[in-house]
């Protein structure tokens, strides 16, 4: 009972972060550790937790972009010169979408050539090769990600206990030193 009073306790200080990172970014305030964690309320303990960082970095990351975009300019010129700029675009994004069409058919020449060479027995010893490294793979995926979710309920559990120890312990300082 304590445990999903805990994990409820959790849940809910995960979700008050991440809505308070919603709201700094829509606001364009500047997000930071700190200030996540003083405006959801919560210790900078849990903002550096694993599942609660990696949203802070991307945030950091993304008002980065933004900001790198937004502080761009562009230089003065005429509308003239913007027009030529334009169309010299396009006639190098006409010559290049050319030269991608004349490799591709090359690729595609070059990849006939070598199946043609290939005998039809080579090419069905390699599937059947290939289907069975597929299968093992497709095992040892599910077995790893089977592994991943114990590990993330365990680590779920002892970061709980962690906080309740810590509670605790708070507690008993603040009995004893009264």
């Amino acid at each position: 009972m304590l445990r999903e009073a805990r994990r409820k306790d959790s849940r809910d200080k995960r979700a008050r972060v991440l809505h308070t990172l919603d709201d700094l970014l829509t606001r364009c305030e500047p997000v930071t550790f700190t200030a996540v964690a003083k405006a959801a309320g919560v210790s900078t303990w849990l903002v550096y937790a694993p599942g609660v960082r990696e949203h802070i970095e991307t945030a950091r990351t993304q008002q980065a972009r933004t900001a790198a975009r937004g502080g761009e300019s562009l230089p003065p010129g005429s509308a003239m010169s913007t027009r030529t700029d334009l169309e010299v675009l396009r006639t190098d994004n006409q010559r290049l979408r050319g030269q991608v069409s004349e490799l591709k058919e090359a690729l595609q020449r070059q990849l006939g050539r070598q199946l043609d060479q290939l005998q039809a027995t080579d090419l069905t010893d390699r599937i059947g090769e290939l289907t069975a490294q597929n299968q093992e793979l497709h095992s040892q995926l599910t077995q790893l990600q089977h592994e991943k979710q114990e590990l993330e309920r365990r680590l779920a559990e002892t970061n709980d206990d962690l906080v309740a120890a810590r509670a605790s312990l708070r507690r008993m300082i603040r009995i004893e030193n009264s």
